[in-house]
Protein backbone atom coordinates (compact mmCIF):
# COMPACT_ATOMS: atom_id res chain seq x y z
CA UNK A 1 0.00 0.00 0.00
CA UNK A 2 1.34 3.74 -0.33
CA UNK A 3 2.35 5.48 2.47
CA UNK A 4 -0.47 7.68 3.82
CA UNK A 5 0.49 11.83 3.11
CA UNK A 6 1.69 13.84 6.46
CA UNK A 7 -1.42 14.96 8.25
CA UNK A 8 -0.43 18.84 8.39
CA UNK A 9 -3.25 19.89 10.25
CA UNK A 10 -2.58 17.78 13.15
CA UNK A 11 0.86 18.24 13.46
CA UNK A 12 0.41 22.10 13.07
CA UNK A 13 -2.45 21.59 15.64
CA UNK A 14 -0.04 19.84 18.29
CA UNK A 15 3.00 22.34 17.59
CA UNK A 16 0.52 25.56 18.33
CA UNK A 17 -0.94 23.37 21.53
CA UNK A 18 2.15 22.91 23.21
CA UNK A 19 3.56 26.70 22.34
CA UNK A 20 0.32 27.62 23.83
CA UNK A 21 0.81 25.28 26.62
CA UNK A 22 4.30 26.72 27.20
CA UNK A 23 3.72 30.90 26.94
CA UNK A 24 0.31 30.47 29.43
CA UNK A 25 2.79 28.22 31.87
CA UNK A 26 5.04 31.01 31.55
CA UNK A 27 2.84 34.18 31.73
CA UNK A 28 1.29 31.97 34.98
CA UNK A 29 4.83 31.60 36.26
CA UNK A 30 6.14 35.55 35.29
CA UNK A 31 5.73 37.39 38.60
CA UNK A 32 8.36 34.13 40.17
CA UNK A 33 10.73 34.45 37.14
CA UNK A 34 12.94 36.84 38.69
CA UNK A 35 13.34 35.35 42.19
CA UNK A 36 13.55 31.88 40.78
CA UNK A 37 16.36 32.59 38.72
CA UNK A 38 18.12 34.46 40.80
CA UNK A 39 17.36 31.75 43.09
CA UNK A 40 18.65 29.45 41.08
CA UNK A 41 21.74 31.51 40.60
CA UNK A 42 22.55 31.51 44.23
CA UNK A 43 21.69 27.69 45.01
CA UNK A 44 24.25 27.02 42.24
CA UNK A 45 26.49 29.34 43.26
CA UNK A 46 26.66 28.22 47.06
CA UNK A 47 26.09 24.24 46.29
CA UNK A 48 29.65 22.98 47.69
CA UNK A 49 29.12 25.16 50.76
CA UNK A 50 25.89 23.70 51.79
CA UNK A 51 27.44 20.10 50.70
CA UNK A 52 30.51 20.96 53.32
CA UNK A 53 28.06 22.21 56.08
CA UNK A 54 25.97 19.41 55.65
CA UNK A 55 29.18 16.90 56.68
CA UNK A 56 29.70 19.03 59.72
CA UNK A 57 25.65 18.90 60.83
CA UNK A 58 26.15 15.04 61.11
CA UNK A 59 24.99 14.70 57.41
CA UNK A 60 21.43 15.99 58.37
CA UNK A 61 20.33 17.88 55.22
CA UNK A 62 17.41 20.16 56.87
CA UNK A 63 19.94 21.18 59.51
CA UNK A 64 22.04 22.23 56.52
CA UNK A 65 19.11 23.98 54.79
CA UNK A 66 18.45 25.72 57.77
CA UNK A 67 21.91 27.25 58.01
CA UNK A 68 22.01 28.40 54.45
CA UNK A 69 18.67 30.12 54.63
CA UNK A 70 19.91 32.22 57.45
CA UNK A 71 22.65 32.64 55.44
CA UNK A 72 20.89 34.18 52.71
CA UNK A 73 18.62 36.15 55.75
CA UNK A 74 21.57 37.84 56.72
CA UNK A 75 23.08 38.26 53.32
CA UNK A 76 20.22 39.55 51.26
CA UNK A 77 17.29 40.84 53.70
CA UNK A 78 18.93 42.13 56.19
CA UNK A 79 21.61 44.69 54.71
CA UNK A 80 18.77 45.98 52.68
CA UNK A 81 16.63 46.30 55.67
CA UNK A 82 19.41 47.99 57.45
CA UNK A 83 19.93 50.42 54.16
CA UNK A 84 16.56 51.66 53.90
CA UNK A 85 16.88 52.15 57.65
CA UNK A 86 19.70 54.48 57.54
CA UNK A 87 18.16 56.22 54.73
CA UNK A 88 14.97 57.01 56.15
CA UNK A 89 16.32 57.93 59.83
CA UNK A 90 18.94 60.44 57.77
CA UNK A 91 16.60 61.66 55.49
CA UNK A 92 16.67 65.37 56.84
CA UNK A 93 20.38 65.25 56.55
CA UNK A 94 20.43 64.10 53.10
CA UNK A 95 18.40 67.05 52.28
CA UNK A 96 20.39 69.68 54.70
CA UNK A 97 23.66 68.63 52.21
CA UNK A 98 21.86 68.37 49.45
CA UNK A 99 20.41 72.14 49.93
CA UNK A 100 23.94 73.22 51.48
CA UNK A 101 25.50 72.19 48.19
CA UNK A 102 23.69 73.65 46.24
CA UNK A 103 23.92 77.18 47.91
CA UNK A 104 27.34 76.97 48.16
CA UNK A 105 29.96 79.19 46.28
CA UNK A 106 33.47 78.52 45.55
CA UNK A 107 35.49 81.22 47.15
CA UNK A 108 37.72 83.56 44.80
CA UNK A 109 40.46 81.60 46.13
CA UNK A 110 41.09 78.14 46.76
CA UNK A 111 41.88 76.63 50.11
CA UNK A 112 46.05 76.62 51.13
CA UNK A 113 46.35 73.19 52.07
CA UNK A 114 45.09 72.95 47.79
CA UNK A 115 48.26 74.08 46.86
CA UNK A 116 50.28 72.15 49.40
CA UNK A 117 49.54 69.13 47.81
CA UNK A 118 52.54 67.25 46.39
CA UNK A 119 52.80 66.64 42.69
CA UNK A 120 48.78 67.84 41.58
CA UNK A 121 48.87 70.56 43.97
CA UNK A 122 49.75 73.47 41.49
CA UNK A 123 47.70 72.13 38.63
CA UNK A 124 44.35 71.60 40.88
CA UNK A 125 44.89 75.37 41.97
CA UNK A 126 45.15 76.48 38.29
CA UNK A 127 42.14 74.22 37.48
CA UNK A 128 40.33 76.31 40.47
CA UNK A 129 41.17 79.50 39.14
CA UNK A 130 39.51 78.57 35.64
CA UNK A 131 36.27 77.12 37.55
CA UNK A 132 36.04 80.50 39.00
CA UNK A 133 37.21 82.68 36.48
CA UNK A 134 34.22 80.57 33.92
CA UNK A 135 31.49 81.31 36.47
CA UNK A 136 30.93 77.74 38.71
CA UNK A 137 28.96 79.93 41.17
CA UNK A 138 25.87 80.74 37.86
CA UNK A 139 26.24 76.93 37.34
CA UNK A 140 25.35 76.42 40.97
CA UNK A 141 23.25 78.66 41.24
CA UNK A 142 20.85 77.20 37.82
CA UNK A 143 20.43 74.05 39.80
CA UNK A 144 19.54 75.68 43.13
CA UNK A 145 15.26 75.30 41.78
CA UNK A 146 15.97 71.16 41.66
CA UNK A 147 17.12 70.57 45.44
CA UNK A 148 14.31 70.56 46.62
CA UNK A 149 12.93 67.64 44.37
CA UNK A 150 15.70 65.55 45.68
CA UNK A 151 14.03 64.84 48.89
CA UNK A 152 11.21 64.05 47.37
CA UNK A 153 12.52 61.75 45.15
CA UNK A 154 14.60 59.45 47.79
CA UNK A 155 11.47 59.11 49.54
CA UNK A 156 9.75 57.66 46.55
CA UNK A 157 12.59 55.29 46.11
CA UNK A 158 12.63 54.22 49.47
CA UNK A 159 9.03 53.35 48.80
CA UNK A 160 9.64 51.26 46.87
CA UNK A 161 12.01 49.09 47.97
CA UNK A 162 9.23 47.36 49.43
CA UNK A 163 8.91 45.41 46.31
CA UNK A 164 12.64 44.34 46.25
CA UNK A 165 12.35 43.48 49.73
CA UNK A 166 8.89 41.36 48.60
CA UNK A 167 11.14 39.61 46.13
CA UNK A 168 13.98 39.09 48.50
CA UNK A 169 11.90 37.14 50.64
CA UNK A 170 10.23 35.30 47.88
CA UNK A 171 14.28 34.42 46.47
CA UNK A 172 15.12 32.98 49.86
CA UNK A 173 11.64 30.49 49.77
CA UNK A 174 12.82 29.21 46.44
CA UNK A 175 16.05 28.40 47.35
CA UNK A 176 15.23 26.89 50.46
CA UNK A 177 13.27 24.77 48.30
CA UNK A 178 16.03 24.18 46.12
CA UNK A 179 18.51 23.81 48.82
CA UNK A 180 16.44 20.56 49.97
CA UNK A 181 15.43 18.68 46.60
CA UNK A 182 18.76 20.12 44.04
CA UNK A 183 19.79 16.39 43.54
CA UNK A 184 16.06 15.61 41.96
CA UNK A 185 16.51 18.94 40.11
CA UNK A 186 19.74 18.87 39.09
CA UNK A 187 19.01 14.97 37.42
CA UNK A 188 15.75 16.53 35.59
CA UNK A 189 17.90 18.94 34.17
CA UNK A 190 20.13 16.55 32.65
CA UNK A 191 17.66 14.39 31.58
CA UNK A 192 15.84 16.89 29.48
CA UNK A 193 19.49 18.17 28.31
CA UNK A 194 20.41 14.27 27.15
CA UNK A 195 17.32 14.61 25.37
CA UNK A 196 17.91 17.50 23.65
CA UNK A 197 22.04 17.28 22.74
CA UNK A 198 23.00 13.44 23.96
CA UNK A 199 25.67 13.75 25.99
CA UNK A 200 26.82 16.81 24.83
CA UNK A 201 23.87 18.51 26.06
CA UNK A 202 24.48 17.06 29.56
CA UNK A 203 27.84 18.48 28.94
CA UNK A 204 26.61 21.47 28.97
CA UNK A 205 24.73 21.68 31.97
CA UNK A 206 27.91 20.96 33.71
CA UNK A 207 29.55 24.00 31.80
CA UNK A 208 26.65 26.33 32.96
CA UNK A 209 27.19 25.39 36.48
CA UNK A 210 30.98 26.33 36.51
CA UNK A 211 29.99 29.27 34.62
CA UNK A 212 27.87 30.32 37.63
CA UNK A 213 29.95 29.73 40.21
CA UNK A 214 32.92 31.34 38.57
CA UNK A 215 30.83 34.30 38.37
CA UNK A 216 29.69 34.02 41.90
CA UNK A 217 33.37 33.84 43.04
CA UNK A 218 35.03 36.27 40.59
CA UNK A 219 32.39 39.08 40.68
CA UNK A 220 30.23 38.65 43.47
CA UNK A 221 32.91 37.84 46.30
CA UNK A 222 35.41 40.49 44.85
CA UNK A 223 32.48 42.98 44.88
CA UNK A 224 31.71 42.28 48.82
CA UNK A 225 35.45 42.57 49.24
CA UNK A 226 35.94 45.90 47.39
CA UNK A 227 32.98 47.29 49.49
CA UNK A 228 34.07 46.09 52.76
CA UNK A 229 37.80 47.46 52.51
CA UNK A 230 36.61 50.83 51.04
CA UNK A 231 34.14 50.54 54.10
CA UNK A 232 36.85 50.15 56.90
CA UNK A 233 38.75 53.17 54.77
CA UNK A 234 35.38 55.67 55.52
CA UNK A 235 35.12 54.14 58.68
CA UNK A 236 38.45 55.04 59.51
CA UNK A 237 38.77 58.39 58.11
CA UNK A 238 35.36 59.97 59.80
CA UNK A 239 33.54 60.13 56.76
CA UNK A 240 29.25 60.14 57.84
CA UNK A 241 27.19 57.66 56.76
CA UNK A 242 29.84 54.84 55.92
CA UNK A 243 27.23 51.92 56.15
CA UNK A 244 24.94 53.40 53.76
CA UNK A 245 28.25 54.41 51.35
CA UNK A 246 29.07 50.69 52.19
CA UNK A 247 26.18 49.36 50.55
CA UNK A 248 26.07 51.66 47.23
CA UNK A 249 29.53 50.80 46.79
CA UNK A 250 29.03 46.80 46.62
CA UNK A 251 26.05 47.47 44.28
CA UNK A 252 28.46 50.29 42.02
CA UNK A 253 31.04 46.89 42.52
CA UNK A 254 28.79 44.10 41.18
CA UNK A 255 27.42 46.91 38.33
CA UNK A 256 31.33 47.04 37.09
CA UNK A 257 31.66 50.24 37.83
CA UNK A 258 34.57 50.17 41.07
CA UNK A 259 33.81 52.19 44.38
CA UNK A 260 36.12 55.40 43.07
CA UNK A 261 32.27 57.14 42.44
CA UNK A 262 31.66 57.01 45.86
CA UNK A 263 35.34 57.02 47.31
CA UNK A 264 36.34 60.11 45.43
CA UNK A 265 34.21 62.42 46.31
CA UNK A 266 34.65 61.22 50.02
CA UNK A 267 38.38 61.93 49.99
CA UNK A 268 37.54 64.91 48.25
CA UNK A 269 35.01 65.55 51.19
CA UNK A 270 37.99 64.72 54.16
CA UNK A 271 40.46 67.39 52.41
CA UNK A 272 38.00 69.89 52.76
CA UNK A 273 36.92 70.25 56.45
CA UNK A 274 40.97 70.29 56.67
CA UNK A 275 41.82 66.84 58.11
CA UNK A 276 44.94 66.26 55.01
CA UNK A 277 46.39 63.11 57.00
CA UNK A 278 43.05 61.33 56.69
CA UNK A 279 42.38 62.68 53.20
CA UNK A 280 45.97 60.83 52.08
CA UNK A 281 45.41 57.63 53.62
CA UNK A 282 42.05 57.55 51.92
CA UNK A 283 43.50 58.57 48.82
CA UNK A 284 45.97 55.78 49.37
CA UNK A 285 43.33 53.57 50.38
CA UNK A 286 41.10 54.35 47.49
CA UNK A 287 44.00 52.92 44.92
CA UNK A 288 44.48 50.29 46.48
CA UNK A 289 40.93 49.02 46.67
CA UNK A 290 40.47 50.00 42.88
CA UNK A 291 43.23 47.79 41.95
CA UNK A 292 42.11 44.68 44.26
CA UNK A 293 39.91 43.45 41.80
CA UNK A 294 42.84 43.06 39.01
CA UNK A 295 44.64 40.88 41.07
CA UNK A 296 41.62 38.97 43.17
CA UNK A 297 38.95 38.60 40.24
CA UNK A 298 40.65 36.58 37.80
CA UNK A 299 42.35 34.09 40.91
CA UNK A 300 38.47 33.09 42.04
CA UNK A 301 37.47 33.22 38.75
CA UNK A 302 39.71 30.21 37.69
CA UNK A 303 38.73 28.88 40.75
CA UNK A 304 35.18 28.29 39.69
CA UNK A 305 35.29 27.97 36.15
CA UNK A 306 38.32 27.22 33.73
CA UNK A 307 37.04 30.15 31.00
CA UNK A 308 38.63 33.31 29.58
CA UNK A 309 38.49 35.87 31.71
CA UNK A 310 37.79 38.49 28.69
CA UNK A 311 34.78 36.01 28.00
CA UNK A 312 33.42 35.62 31.48
CA UNK A 313 34.37 39.93 31.99
CA UNK A 314 32.22 40.39 28.50
CA UNK A 315 29.35 38.53 29.73
CA UNK A 316 28.83 40.22 32.59
CA UNK A 317 28.98 43.55 31.53
CA UNK A 318 26.64 42.92 28.81
CA UNK A 319 24.53 40.57 31.03
CA UNK A 320 24.15 43.48 32.64
CA UNK A 321 23.19 46.14 30.19
CA UNK A 322 20.84 43.50 28.76
CA UNK A 323 19.12 42.00 31.63
CA UNK A 324 19.46 44.05 34.35
CA UNK A 325 21.18 43.13 37.72
CA UNK A 326 20.65 39.15 36.88
CA UNK A 327 22.85 39.69 33.93
CA UNK A 328 25.63 39.04 35.57
CA UNK A 329 25.22 35.27 35.44
CA UNK A 330 23.26 34.97 32.61
CA UNK A 331 25.77 36.94 30.21
CA UNK A 332 28.78 34.86 31.29
CA UNK A 333 26.35 31.38 31.22
CA UNK A 334 24.92 32.03 28.04
CA UNK A 335 28.51 33.19 26.43
CA UNK A 336 30.62 29.88 27.99
CA UNK A 337 27.70 27.76 26.23
CA UNK A 338 28.20 29.20 23.06
CA UNK A 339 31.84 29.19 23.84
CA UNK A 340 32.28 25.70 24.34
CA UNK A 341 29.63 24.88 21.64
CA UNK A 342 31.40 26.30 18.85
CA UNK A 343 34.94 25.52 20.21
CA UNK A 344 33.65 21.47 20.34
CA UNK A 345 32.48 22.00 16.42
CA UNK A 346 35.43 23.79 15.17
CA UNK A 347 37.83 20.69 16.76
CA UNK A 348 35.73 18.11 15.33
CA UNK A 349 38.36 16.01 13.03
CA UNK A 350 37.75 16.36 9.20
CA UNK A 351 36.71 13.48 7.46
CA UNK A 352 37.13 12.01 3.76
CA UNK A 353 34.20 10.05 2.59
CA UNK A 354 35.76 6.47 2.33
CA UNK A 355 39.08 6.93 3.99
CA UNK A 356 39.91 6.14 7.69
CA UNK A 357 39.06 8.62 10.43
CA UNK A 358 42.42 10.67 11.46
CA UNK A 359 43.86 9.84 14.55
CA UNK A 360 44.61 12.24 17.45
CA UNK A 361 48.18 13.56 17.71
CA UNK A 362 50.18 11.77 20.03
CA UNK A 363 52.57 13.14 22.69
CA UNK A 364 56.20 12.90 21.86
CA UNK A 365 57.87 10.79 24.37
CA UNK A 366 59.31 12.51 28.01
CA UNK A 367 63.23 12.86 27.73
Amino acid sequence: MPPSPPDLPRATLGVLFIATLIVGSLWILRPFLGPGIWAAMLVVSTWPLLLRVQRRLWNRRWLAVTVMTLLLVLLLVLPLTLAVGALVSHIDQIGEGVRALTSWRPPPRPPAWLAGLPFVGPQLTRAWAEAVSMGVGGLVAMLTPYAGNVTRWLLAEVGGVGRLLLQFLVTTVLAAVMYAVGERWAAALRRFAWRLGGDQGEAVVELAGQAIRGVALGVGLTALLQALFAGIGLGLAGVPLAGLLTMLMFMLCIAQLGALPVLLPATAWVFWQGHTGWGVFLLVWSLVVTTMDNVVRPVLIRLGADLPLLLIFTGVVGGLLAFGLVGIFIGPVVLAVAYTLLDAWARQPRVTPGAAPPQPPREPPAA
